[in-house]
């Protein structure tokens, strides 16, 4: 089940626990979109090791995969998409956890339709 999160609390803990939380946001983010797009992906656990082991490398790749997914979750559900891997793949490279809020908006959007 997509879980609807509050964004700015999300951030918010995000620099209240220096970034731990948002490992788990990753971690349920990465689930969430697999769940969207009716995949059977990467899970969030092993995403979040290969990021780790890759020094961060993988997140590349991720931020990329999930846009993909999300614009095929949309398409199936006759919701107009965009590329939006490449804008998170941009967002990645500038800051992380823009790509999340963004990330987290669109499964928003996708739960409120379910």
């Amino acid at each position: 089940m997509i879980k609807q999160r509050n964004i700015a609390l999300c951030i918010l803990f995000c620099l209240i626990t220096c970034g731990i939380y948002g490992l788990y946001w990753f971690v349920c983010l990465t689930d969430e979109t697999n769940e969207a797009a009716g995949e059977s992906g990467t899970s969030g656990a092993l995403a979040l090791l290969f990021t780790i082991i890759t020094c961060g490398i993988y997140g590349f790749y991720w931020a990329y995969r999930c846009g993909e997914k999300l614009d095929r979750a949309k398409t199936a559900r006759g919701i107009p998409s965009s590329n939006g891997g490449v804008l998170y793949l941009i967002l990645w490279l500038l800051a992380g956890i823009v790509s999340y809020a963004l990330i987290q908006h669109e499964l928003n959007k996708l739960a409120e339709k379910a």
